[in-house]
């Protein structure tokens, strides 16, 4: 078996265990350098990443893959992310610094299989760690793929090799048996809920990115056209398959009307009909009430034709008027179609919003020029990404604005994550004197 994938695990984890015990010699510039190398390596790689991430999955679009892709390459941080802290007094300073776990576990997901893996690799390794990648079975090929460009690149400056290691099938098996292995110190879960179950039963730290269902708020202050483009952007990017795209839309009836319009000239096609909401519920949803595996991260367009609606020209996105209590409306599809949700009053519009959500605390956005509402919303949904009159797309850095993350870690409370919480946090007290002050 090549370097880098292994077809045992006890292979793969000695391979990254033995690497690790090299890399956490190296300073905290040579990690650095690794990883701009890193990045340099895969920046000509981007396109055929995401056209080999479209087609083995056979979800998403190539154009907003190769844009994720890029995004986790350029704004993923460092070495820098992992801050020091100190206190000093009277009799001594104590210093908290953060270190590595050791051997990562990383499960990674079919919606964003290679933005996720590169993301990630940069903050374990930068936190000083080596990792092991499972990849969901549905990006194996294009996950190996990377893998290997990554293993060779860290060995092509450091000469360590097998510190980003993965296998050469994605078997459940497979992955309980690295998660539960001695030698692996951390898991990181971004898989669905049966990867994370069994990642909290592991008996190890567990970094664990819950389920989720985005709402978009609008309420009656919103600039309706903004609103109406951002949340197009947003629920429509990569065929709805981020784990942060709107899956819902709740707005004030006051203004229901003339953001349908908005919506309209963004290239929506709007569903009221209830012959034509049946049509759409049939395609996208089984009759034992599960999603439409066939349909998810397919196109608008593929969606309405699957479900026997004619139209006249290329749509971005599907919105469908439903009540509060609607499969549309309480599913994370994993498409381009998401439900509308007239509500009488803010008020009833925050807490239908909470309603949707679910508790899962994962993503939210609103639009509003109420600084009052815009406090009210953010308080109460308590999410870990919280946009204010953006696309859900900024709350994970497509924007000027904050970092990049891919692993929205809802289920064990670090939200978006960096290499800051892929390292332990350690105290050292030194005694006797070290303030100036």
């Amino acid at each position: 078996m090549e370097s880098s994938i292994y077809s045992s695990v006890t292979d793969a984890v000695a391979a990254a265990k033995g690497a690790y015990c090299r890399y956490m010699e190296l300073t905290l510039n040579e990690r650095q350098e690794i990883l701009e190398h890193i990045k340099q390596v895969l920046r000509p790689h981007i396109s055929k990443l995401a056209a080999m991430a479209a087609e083995e999955t056979g979800m998403g679009n190539v154009r907003d893959k190769a844009a994720k892709i890029e995004l986790a390459l350029e704004k993923t941080p460092g070495v820098e992310d992992l801050i020091t802290e100190v206190n000093t007094g009277d009799h001594g300073m104590t210093l908290y610094e953060l270190s590595s776990f050791g051997v990562v576990c990383a499960v990674q997901p079919c919606t964003n299989p290679c933005a996720t893996l590169i993301s990630n690799t940069i903050g374990i390794l930068a936190a000083g760690n080596s990792v092991i990648h499972c990849p969901h079975p549905r990006a194996v090929k294009v996950s190996q793929f990377l893998t290997r460009l990554i293993s060779d690149a860290v060995r092509d400056v450091c000469g360590i090799d097998n510190l980003v290691v993965t296998l050469h099938e994605s078997l459940m098996g497979y992955t309980a048996e690295v998660m539960s292995h001695p030698d692996v110190d951390l898991v990181v879960c971004t898989g669905g809920n049966n990867s994370l179950c069994q990642a909290m039963s592991c008996g190890k730290k567990v970094i664990g990115a819950g389920p989720a269902n985005p709402v978009a708020m609008v309420d009656s202050t919103a600039d309706l056209a903004k609103a109406a483009r951002d949340i197009v952007q947003g629920a429509a990017f990569d065929n709805n398959l981020m784990c942060t795209s709107e899956k819902s839309i709740v707005v004030v009836n006051d203004v229901a009307e003339p953001f349908i319009y908005e919506l309209l000239k963004n290239g929506v096609y709007y569903v009221k009909d209830a012959a034509e909401t049946e049509k759409l519920m049939k395609a996208a949803v089984t009759e034992d009430g599960l999603i439409n595996k066939k349909l998810e991260g397919k196109s608008a367009d593929e969606i309405l034709a699957y479900a026997g609606i004619k139209c006249s020209s290329s749509v971005k996105l599907i919105v469908a008027e439903t009540k509060r209590i609607h499969p549309f409306a309480t599913m994370e599809l994993l498409m381009p179609l998401v439900a509308l949700v007239k509500a009488e009053s803010f008020e009833e519009m925050l807490e239908t919003a909470l309603e949707l959500e679910q508790g899962y605390k994962h993503t939210a956005t609103i639009h509003s020029e109420s600084i009052e509402h815009l406090n009210r919303a953010a308080k109460k949904m308590q999410t870990s990404v919280f946009v204010k009159n953006g696309a859900s797309l900024l709350g994970i850095g497509f924007d000027k604005e904050g970092h990049t993350s891919f692993t929205i870690a809802t289920a064990t409370g670090e939200g978006t994550t960096s290499a800051r919480h892929f390292a332990r946090r350690r105290r050292c007290t030194l005694t006797s004197g070290f303030s100036i002050r």
